[in-house]
């Protein structure tokens, strides 16, 4: 048996005989992730969850909990764990810690795992990686939700000289990442892609992108678990919604959770059921929006951003509203741009101690009030704190300075097409839509063509 079968969020399990190989195997139930918020969609049907117990490897992409699942590890005892050459290190010592057997995958360079089973890992700047699966000649570009960025012209390189490939991604998915955010004026900053094309055919702008011949809606399947983020499920994706628009004459549609024969290339739907719709009060977490903070934890937070230099230099002020108080933390910045977090105790010092800011953003249950910044990409908060320096370990413009030579290094010429050719792309064509209408002839060729140049 050469099999490949896709569950859960983002797992991907490949067989040769047995379960040789698993990715990122969040196992739902009570393994939630981001503080409570968010559950698995569907549920793993016994028989995969069986085969993810069995199988020889464990890869993980990064350290988000919908991938990385805390609560999902005590299950995965006495597995092989593979991890890209993330610099930093941080998985890799957290999972030693635990007692895991861990591997370090050389970065760009294929890996036998079986007979007919190898893998590639490519890590990136932004402490994600994409895993290649070579499966009886047959690829699987695992690009979770990590995107190309540093790896664009090494994949498709790659994907060129397979007959049969199929794109496993996150595409078009609005609550994905951060999306809770608000104006100074109390206004809701809607998610920009919520008025664009719809999944199916952004599904199959990023096909051709990288050249497959298939697609699988992949690391999207999450749902909504805590009473005060319950609201963001309006934004969340169906399965239905990736048809829509997907080009089915030119490319293969492979349905999210799916078996596929890597011999004849059969697929077969594997359809679990959805797993029960809940709204469970924040107190079952710990939190208690009551609750304020005390002196110590206003100390804790002010270092925590402190020690990130970037953020320190680069904004006035961050604000943290917890009960009934606001908590003002005046920085260095000599723009007058600020963040106001309004969130519970509880979660929020959890998130400074374990350094894992990133899943208090992504639980949407904190309110992100932003003050002369459009978001929190911007001037690179989000960089700073979740991936240079939680994950990174890169706090100091020295440390930083080695961490992006590092990674430079690596990616070679993807480097420079990231950054000199693709970025300056994107930077127009994001301009250009925000002064033309959305619909029309116009936007289309101006679509197709940035499409066609990039």
């Amino acid at each position: 048996m050469l099999d490949v079968a896709t569950i859960g969020n983002a797992t991907l399990i490949a067989y040769e005989d047995r379960p040789v190989l698993v990715t990122d195997p969040w196992l739902g139930g009570d393994c939630l992730a981001y503080f409570g918020s968010w559950g698995l969609s569907h549920e793993i049907p016994k028989d995969l969850r069986e085969d993810i117990d069995r199988a020889d490897y464990i890869w993980f992409s990064h350290g988000h909990p919908d991938h990385l699942n805390p609560d999902s590890l005590k299950y995965l005892k006495g597995r092989k764990i593979l991890l890209g050459d993330h610099v930093g290190g941080r998985m890799e010592e957290d999972l030693r810690n635990e007692g895991f057997e861990v591997e370090i995958l050389p970065d760009r360079e294929w890996v036998q795992l079986s007979p007919h089973i190898k893998v590639m890992c490519l890590t990136t700047w932004i402490q994600d990686s994409v895993l290649l699966v070579d499966v009886n000649g047959r690829l699987f570009v695992n690009l979770n939700d990590a995107r190309d960025q540093d790896c664009t012209v090494t994949l498709r390189r790659i994907i060129k000289r397979y007959e049969h490939s199929y794109l496993l991604s996150l595409c078009a998915c609005h609550d994905a990442d951060m999306l809770n955010f608000w104006t100074e004026d109390g206004t809701f900053i809607l998610p920009p892609s919520i008025n664009r094309e719809p999944a199916g055919l952004k599904l199959t702008q990023l096909v051709e992108r990288m050249g497959t011949t298939a697609a699988v809606p992949f690391s999207s399947f999450h749902t909504y678990k805590r009473a005060d983020s319950k609201w963001a499920q309006e934004y969340a994706r169906t399965h239905d919604e990736y048809t829509i628009g997907f080009n089915h004459e030119k490319y293969d549609f492979v349905p999210a959770f799916s078996r596929i024969d890597c011999v004849t290339g059969e697929v077969t739907a594997i359809d679990p059921p959805e797993s029960p719709d809940e709204a469970r009060p924040p107190s079952d977490f710990g939190d208690d929006w009551s609750d304020e903070l005390e002196k110590e934890d206003v100390r804790k937070i002010e270092a925590y951003f402190r020690r990130r230099i970037t953020v320190r230099d680069n904004f006035r002020f961050l604000t943290f509203r917890v009960g009934a108080k606001e908590h003002r933390i005046d920085l260095d910045g000599k723009v007058d741009r600020g963040i106001t977090f309004e969130t519970p105790r509880h979660s929020l010092m959890s998130a400074i101690d374990w350094e894992v800011f990133d899943d208090l953003l992504i639980g949407n249950f904190m309110k992100t009030t932003l003050h002369n910044i459009e978001s929190l990409y911007d001037a690179g908060f989000v960089y700073a704190t979740a991936k240079w320096g939680d994950n990174g370990r890169a706090f100091t413009y020295e440390e930083l300075a080695e961490y992006t030579k590092e990674y430079k290094r690596r990616a070679g010429l993807d480097w420079f097409y990231s950054r000199y050719y693709e970025y300056p792309l994107m930077s127009a064509a994001l301009r250009l839509r925000k002064a033309m209408p959305t619909e029309g002839p116009a936007y289309e060729a101006a679509a197709k063509v940035y499409r066609w140049l990039t």
